[in-house]
């Protein structure tokens, strides 16, 4: 006879599950805006627990503050910003669209500038011919930028739904910066864990977010702003939309802005412009190569603890899966994997596998 406490033990596990997934459903519309609102209450937990100490028991206005502080040096910026890039965009594809800008001609000319025993190999495995390896990239690259501009008109069609999903996510952001101290450890005791791997598991959250978002994105964002400049003062046309390509190439590890600035000082070199091309080489390896080095260290209080090869996969599957979100998602889902199998070799072992 089964045991009616287990029955009823796994009766109420089933319906959490449906009912979890149910509550995921209905707010799957809002899965992104949701997530970066977790996202900033973690990392402005700290600036709002400052301002809550000028102005002990407001909360509200604690909250309210740290808020806006956020709305005006993170998300306005941020919006000025894209909106800048989306018209750039725009502009460079409506150039490559009217032949003011041919990606073949200009592959042609690095080509021919190259000197010979660089020229041979690249014949030989077809990428000399101007009727198939020209023609591809040309084509690669108009339809990268028709893809840029047909996502700046979904987010104009989109608008309405982006600014419902954005007042959300603002809404839920003030909440949870008032009371994240509070659901941090009512979430902590409801999962079904022990408290050890529970802690463990909620400190390693924690940890990836800061580390990615701070350690990550910020240096990513930082080497994209110095490559624009870079790229402004040598003329490169659209600077600040390579700058952006240059971000999110940063992103990636063991690849970094260097797939961008590369490129560029190749054309740059191989066409004549010899004082840019050098600019931007000094630039790419003193400047902006350097920055990763040294803000990383400040922004990052305690590594993640995951492979970089791992973080490259996970973030180009995270974006895949996630969009923009994924940047964190994918690592975030990394570690939280490499955590939980140690924990589970912890325990299968004595406590001898925390090195597996």
């Amino acid at each position: 006879m089964i045991d009616r406490r287990r029955l009823e033990s796994g009766g109420l596990i089933l319906f959490l599950a449906l009912i979890t997934g149910g509550l995921l459903l209905v707010v799957s519309s809002f899965v992104a805006a949701l997530l970066w609102s977790l996202l900033a209450a973690i990392l402005f937990q700290s600036l709002f627990h400052w301002l809550l100490a000028k102005m002990p028991g407001r909360r509200n206005w604690a909250a309210a503050a740290t808020l806006l502080i956020i709305l005006v040096a993170v998300i306005i910026p941020a919006l000025a910003i894209t909106g800048m890039v989306v018209d750039q965009s725009a502009g460079v594809y409506a150039k490559v669209q009217s032949g003011q800008i041919d990606f073949a001609r200009y592959f042609e000319q690095v080509h021919d500038a190259l000197p010979q025993w660089v020229q041979h190999p690249l014949d030989r495995a077809g990428l000399g011919s101007f009727d198939t390896a020209q023609a591809r990239i040309a084509q690669g690259l108009r339809s990268s930028f028709q893809s840029i501009a047909s996502q700046a008109l979904s987010i104009g069609r989109n608008a309405a739904a982006f600014l419902l999903a954005f007042g959300v996510g603002l809404y839920v952001t003030f909440f949870l910066l008032r009371d994240g101290d509070r659901l941090g450890p009512v979430i902590r005791d409801a999962l079904p864990l022990e408290r050890p791997v529970a802690d463990r598991l909620i400190d390693k959250f924690v940890a990836v977010v800061r580390a990615t978002i701070k350690g990550s994105v910020v240096v990513a964002l930082v080497q994209g702003a110095l490559g624009a400049v870079t790229f402004w003062i040598v003329g490169v046309p659209a600077a600040l939309l390579w700058g952006l390509l240059m971000a999110l190439a940063a992103l990636l590890p063991a690849i970094g802005p260097a797939l961008v600035w590369v490129p560029v000082a190749i054309y740059l070199l191989a066409t004549g412009a010899v004082w840019q091309g050098v600019v931007v080489i000094v630039s790419g390896v003193a400047v902006i190569g350097l920055a990763d080095n040294i803000l990383r260290p400040v922004l990052v209080g305690r590594d993640t603890g995951i492979p970089d090869w791992l973080v490259l996969v996970t973030t180009l599957g995270g974006i895949e899966v996630a969009g923009i979100s994924g940047i964190v998602v994918g690592p975030l889902v990394a570690a939280l994997f490499i955590t939980g199998w140690q924990i589970l070799t912890e325990q299968r072992h004595g406590g001898r596998g925390g090195e597996a």
